[in-house]
């Protein structure tokens, strides 16, 4: 489990199916076969070094998520799992990415806020609440509004917008979006009461 907090930017140095990136922070107490999520996908660390670390990715990861179109120095939004005693800074975050969504507009507020868009399926959109969380490429975010589309609204602080990939990001820019899990669950639980 996840917070969606990012912890660091690594920088990809070799794309495709077993995934390396190059890191510092998250290494100091990672080790292989841990869980890691990269752009809030969670995988499973492999060949961890003194300066990078690799995972395996499955094809349903590479069908759901951003990181089958990442390339050689691509930055990525790192995270490591939580502990029983980590405060729970974001909102749980499992690492199970639903789909992507696309940047639609990424917009200046002033003072290094910004007011991002994000088009994402129509499938999403019954979890989607004003002032809920999603996670957009692993890192945990407030709802401000919710558009036709469905098209989410979030604003974007300036220590978040400098300590992740979301300062990168453009328009069109895929990124990967996970919806809260107890969403999820009510809705199934709501489903059973139903029949």
């Amino acid at each position: 489990m996840f917070t969606g907090i990012i912890e660091e930017l690594g920088t990809v140095s070799q794309p495709g199916r077993r995934l390396t990136i190059n890191c510092s922070t998250v290494l100091s107490d990672l080790s292989t076969g841990a869980s890691i999520a990269v752009n809030g996908v969670c995988l499973t660390a492999l060949d961890v070094s003194h300066t990078s670390f690799s995972a395996d990715l499955a094809p349903e990861t590479l069908s759901r998520s951003n990181l089958g179109s990442l390339r050689s120095g691509s930055r990525v939004n790192l995270e490591r799992p939580v502990t029983p005693m980590t405060r729970l800074s974001g909102h749980i975050v499992q690492g199970h990415v639903d789909a992507t969504g696309e940047i639609v507009a990424m917009d200046a507020l002033g003072e290094g806020n910004w007011w991002l868009k994000v088009r994402l399926p129509v499938t999403l959109e019954r979890y989607l609440v004003e002032k809920g969380s999603l996670c957009l490429d692993g890192i945990s975010l407030t709802i401000a509004a919710i558009e036709e589309g469905p098209v989410v609204v979030v604003t974007i602080i300036p220590h978040t917008f400098a300590n992740t990939t979301l300062g990168l990001a453009k328009v069109g820019y895929r990124v990967n979006a996970e919806a809260d899990v107890l969403a999820k669950h009510v809705e199934k639980l709501l489903r059973g009461t139903a029949q």
